[in-house]
């Protein structure tokens, strides 16, 4: 098993910025792909962006690009999402989640394995 831990949501204005981090526990973390996918109310939930367990490879969906940025840091169990400029579309709970039977990072929701309980972001205008 792998426990999550998100965190870094909170309330913000347009254009500032946050940093999310997942803090895992449990299994070997290292050798799990990670992602973070978000859920705005009333939709479903969407991938955002994910990374290998090297840290080599990133996927990120294209209203993110240029704007977030996932990283890990495998001596600490922890992944980010830096976020900057942000917009009131990016108001959502993020969630992260373990890729477990694979080092290759997914843009699929039925690759990951485990999830955690999720931190809300809220962009106001």
């Amino acid at each position: 098993q792998v426990q999550l831990v998100e965190s870094g949501g909170g309330l913000v204005q347009a254009g500032d910025s946050l940093r999310l981090s997942c803090a895992a526990s449990g299994r070997t973390f290292s050798r799990y792909a990670m992602g973070w996918f978000r859920q705005a109310p009333g939709k479903e939930r969407e991938f955002v962006a994910a990374i290998s367990w090297s840290g080599s490879i990133t996927y990120y969906v294209d209203f993110v690009k240029g704007r977030f940025t996932i990283a890990r840091d495998n001596a600490k169990n922890t992944v980010y999402l830096q976020m900057n400029s942000l917009k009131p579309e990016d108001t959502a709970v993020y969630y992260c989640g373990v890729r477990g039977r694979s080092t290759n990072p997914s843009v699929g929701i039925r690759d990951y394995d485990y999830w955690g309980q999720g931190t809300q972001v809220t962009v106001s205008s």
